[in-house]
């Protein structure tokens, strides 16, 4: 593990979440929550949780908007354009 500062535990996640412990576990187990197994404890990266609030964006999630504005500007550039110069 790189730093125990760059980890938080299930009961940790949950708190912060608002959910419980149980919940956060099932969502791990089901691949829903990114998480490191170490020994009969998982590690949550802090980045996943800075993910999951909106804090920092993912590769996909910026793939997904960068995609959604290439098609706004593909669909309604010229109108943006006349919006522009009211």
């Amino acid at each position: 593990m790189k730093n125990k500062a760059d980890y938080i535990t299930i009961p940790e996640l949950a708190k912060l979440l608002g959910m419980s412990r149980i919940a956060v576990f099932k969502k791990v187990k089901k691949g829903e929550i990114e998480a490191v197994r170490i020994g009969k404890t998982y590690a949550i990266p802090r980045k996943f949780y800075n993910q999951l609030i909106g804090k920092s964006l993912g590769s996909n999630d910026k793939k997904t908007i960068d995609s959604a504005v290439k098609k706004a500007i593909t669909e309604y550039g010229e109108t943006i354009k006349l919006l522009g110069k009211e």
